[in-house]
């Protein structure tokens, strides 16, 4: 087992439960954007061209009774407020730039829509 994978699984030790669905958005963002550099750190796994473009996490974006189980959070850095009931949170740490937060729980929700906001996110950092 290679390094990165024992990362991603030490990662996901105590949400065992939603490994399965980063497995899957993992698997569609190497294959639509096979340049990426993936690395796990503590609190979120970082997923890069020159730049972050994605992060996924456990961050609180919601209260706790109101996230599914299981749960992961995707973050897409955007040039704009992505305005989408699906954005759980969204916020601009610097001017220009917005941090745009899904709650992820199925499958279902890795769509076409869900990749053209990718597609932005990794066009973004690029172009930083």
């Amino acid at each position: 087992m290679d390094t990165l994978k024992q990362d991603e699984l030490f990662f996901f030790e105590q949400h065992r439960e939603a490994y399965s669905l980063y497995e899957a958005l993992e698997e569609e963002l190497i294959r639509r954007f096979p340049e990426t550099r993936i690395r796990v750190q503590k609190t979120q796994i970082t997923f890069s061209n020159r730049h972050v473009y994605a992060c996924v996490s456990f961050m609180r974006v919601k209260k706790k009774a109101e996230l599914p189980e299981p749960y992961l959070v995707l973050t897409l850095g955007l040039s704009y407020p992505l305005e989408s009931d699906r954005a759980a949170v969204r916020t601009e740490p610097y001017p220009g730039r917005w941090t745009t937060h899904f709650v992820l729980s199925s499958q279902s929700e890795l769509d076409e829509e869900l990749f053209g906001w990718v597609r932005e996110a990794w066009d973004f950092a690029a172009e930083k």
